[in-house]
């Protein structure tokens, strides 16, 4: 276990009022006490002084098959409470590179090795390309992994993510997802803003992918993601989903299901419909058309009110933005974008860089460490990641039903695609 570790006392409060006047406007944003304590509580811990006693971090990659990831394998090195004990990398070229990067530690070509000869508290799953992490997860919760940090995605179906929650829970091993923007101090914020009303009633969550060359089936595996780990934890878990998959105009086709880049599995369509039914009532919708996509601009959810909505930009600094009024009502006045902050609505980010602590996993894997620490789920994590895995699933598998509306937990664990193009001609 970690030692006790102080709080900044710039993160002890979260001021529950903002006074906002810009461009004509002039209002009074309010978050009752309670709400605001309880969205505190949820905020990370920045001061760590390096403990006697450091965690054990085993580092797995495979250089030509994910790499390791978004520096899943070097974000350890920022952390005075871990050290690098192992290395593994089935890539001999690869493994020499990322060792030197991470300071020279026992290396290994085969990942099951290091994980027996170095027997690391923390493990840490890098690879970008999703095929292995199964095997690569259950191999360090039989090695004895406390805590393990996975890159996103989770894994290919919900078969595989059944067998790695229960596996989890019988070791009672701790799994936190890479989905950086979910560990960002801001986002409980905004949910006690959404408590209190501040866009009124919630009226439906919108997300956009990246939509660039991976457009439809592709984006949501390897970036929308991000989108619907942050609406499923707005929304609730999904209880029914209806989907369309299109190669252009067209909807796709047995004959259009082809092996999937970054070891997805069955693919098909650069166009993705879906709209999901959360269990807190609110509908949910995941768009995605290829090559549609501009810079920064697409890639976010929204939360939409009756009175405003919140607006969530992944990867940018502020993350999320309060625009208040209806969005449906022309007006000819401007309407701002108020940042939300971890100090509140309209108010400076007290946390020095913190687009640092978010992007380069900081706030994630310490988040991992807590977890274990505290034995409780990270907040990304395995059961949130099989929640992901199933969502992406059941838009696949509505589509091959020709849209027909299906309900979660899905009935069937495997991959709709894959028996899609096993249908008879």
């Amino acid at each position: 276990m970690r030692p006790d570790q102080s709080r900044d006392s710039h993160t002890n409060d979260i001021h529950t009022t903002a006074c906002v006047r810009h461009a004509g406007v002039d209002r009074r944003l309010f978050l009752s006490a309670a709400t605001a304590a309880a969205a505190t509580a949820m905020l990370p811990n920045f001061a760590h002084a390096a403990p006697e006693k450091k965690w054990r971090v085993g580092v797995i990659g495979h250089t030509g098959a994910g790499n390791y990831g978004h520096g899943l394998d070097t974000v350890w090195l920022s952390l005075p409470e871990t050290e690098i004990v192992g290395l593994a990398d089935a890539n001999d070229k690869g493994r020499a590179a990322c060792n030197r990067k991470i300071g020279m530690v026992p290396d290994f070509a085969d990942y099951r090795e290091m994980l027996k000869q170095t027997q690391p508290n923390i493990v840490a799953v890098s690879p970008r390309h999703l095929h292995e992490h199964h095997d690569m997860i259950l191999a360090a919760i039989d090695a004895g992994a406390q805590g393990i940090y996975c890159e996103k995605p989770f894994c290919r179906t919900p078969q595989e993510a059944d067998e790695i929650v229960a596996a989890c829970e019988k070791s009672g091993t701790r799994l936190g997802l890479a989905h950086r923007n979910r560990y960002h101090p801001a986002v409980p914020v905004a949910m006690a803003a959404l408590k209190e009303g501040v866009i009124g009633d919630l009226l439906e969550i919108r997300c956009r992918g990246k939509e660039d060359h991976r457009g439809g089936a592709q984006d949501i595996w390897v970036l929308g993601t991000h989108l619907l780990d942050l609406a499923h934890y707005y929304g609730g878990n999904a209880t029914a989903c209806s989907a369309v998959l299109l190669n252009g105009t067209r909807p796709v086709t047995k004959e259009d299901v082809v092996e999937g880049g970054e070891g997805l599995g069955p693919l098909a369509g650069d166009r993705l419909f879906a709209r999901y039914e959360m269990e807190s009532g609110i509908p949910l919708y995941f768009d995605s058309i290829k090559n549609q996509g501009v810079k920064e601009a697409n890639f976010g959810v929204q939360l939409i009110g009756n009175k405003g909505f919140m607006d969530f930009r992944i990867d940018i600094e502020p993350l999320v933005h309060l625009v208040p009024g209806n969005p449906f009502f022309p007006t000819d006045k401007a309407r701002p974008w108020i940042p939300i902050s971890s100090a509140g609505i309209g108010k400076p980010e007290p946390i020095e860089n913190l687009g640092r602590l978010v992007s380069k996993h900081i706030l994630a894997t310490r988040d991992l460490l807590a977890a274990v620490s505290e034995d409780r789920p990270p907040l990304s994590s395995a059961e949130d990641g099989r929640a992901i895995v199933e969502m992406i699933h059941a838009a696949f598998a509505s589509h091959v039903k020709n849209g027909e509306r299906v309900q979660l937990p899905l009935e069937s664990r495997t991959h709709p695609l894959a028996d899609l193009a096993a249908q008879p001609s």
